[in-house]
């Protein structure tokens, strides 16, 4: 038998239930591939899943292996899987886990042909938070051209992508980070950023927005705050708190839960081989830790110490 390097939790809790351990390698059934894995990466909702706090409608079978997004070169073809050859590099989002390891067994639906322009690892970073902003921004901003939209929370992994894809829109776009991201925030494309830490973000605004993409979580005054700063007309989109505008406002709101779509991560990598969309160092990646490590890095989110993108590497 044939075993590798996973880090999986046997149980929910905190970050001291990562298990660093060997298990066999899985063999692809029918409709897989098996993924030689060059990297996943952190995103700060597996934090999430771990405590417990999904559990209600979001279950997992235990022991689980985390890992979402996977980056990585086809070593087995399953039967019934169409479309790919071994050592095709693919990325994609796996909905049931697994990308935490060595390999990965994923079906060969869910992936896509990885970008060719960036290295294979930092690729990792680009389906669960790409596809996110992909549909905050097209789908449910509307995002055109001429608009004015606010970007709240652009520091984060999500953010650097929803910055550049808004601009790519042809937005103008306003962004609000602290000032250890205000740096990458305007290289991503950002027009003006504005530093939540310094007071109210409404105070920095010479007027009101088209679109709202909130991409943090809030308490309720400050949600409330947030509300005012869009026209009459304008859109809410949140993938995070949900953000309510007076009734009278004519101002509509919509909560995002990203859905897992091919089609859109496609796109998203011929917009990072056009270099419309950058994926890199100092741009979505701040870090890269070994997969030994990610209870280190549940650590450091929880804490509020990660900026952008980490990539874990088996």
């Amino acid at each position: 038998m044939t075993m590798m390097k996973t880090s999986r939790i046997h149980e929910y809790g905190d970050t001291s239930v990562i298990r660093y351990e060997a298990v066999p390698r899985p063999r692809p059934a029918f409709g897989d591939v098996l993924v030689h894995v060059a990297a996943t990466s952190f995103n700060p909702t597996e934090a999430a899943l771990r405590a417990g706090l999904l559990r209600a409608f979001f279950p997992v079978d235990l022991p689980y292996t985390l890992g979402w997004d996977v980056a990585g070169t086809v070593a087995e073809i399953g039967a019934g899987a169409v479309g790919f050859a071994v050592g095709d590099r693919v990325i994609g989002r796996l909905d049931s886990g697994g990308a935490a390891a060595e390999y990965v067994r994923a079906p060969a639906a869910l992936l896509t042909a990885a970008p060719k322009s960036v290295p294979l690892a930092h690729a990792a970073a680009l389906p669960v938070a790409g596809l996110t902003a992909w549909q905050a921004v097209f789908e449910h901003g509307k995002v055109a051209t001429g608009q004015r939209v606010l970007v709240n929370g652009a520091g984060g992994g999500v953010g650097g992508f929803v910055t550049q894809l808004a601009k790519h829109a042809g937005a103008e776009v306003i962004a609000t980070a602290s000032p250890r991201s205000a740096e990458a925030v305007l290289r991503q494309g950002a027009d003006q950023v504005i530093d939540y830490t310094a007071g109210p973000v409404g105070a920095a605004l010479d007027s009101r927005v088209d679109t709202l993409l909130n991409l943090v979580p809030l308490s309720p005054p400050d949600a409330a705050a947030l509300a005012p700063l869009v026209r009459p007309g304008g859109r809410i989109v949140s993938i995070a708190t949900p953000i309510e505008p007076a009734a009278d406002s004519g101002v509509s709101a919509v909560h995002v839960v990203a859905r897992n779509d091919v089609g859109h991560l496609a796109a998203l990598v011929e917009l990072v081989d056009a270099a419309v969309l950058g994926i890199g160092i100092d741009i979505d990646i701040s870090a890269t830790r070994p997969l030994a490590e990610l209870a280190d890095v549940h650590h450091l989110s929880e804490s509020g110490r990660i900026r952008g993108k980490t990539i874990i590497i088996p």
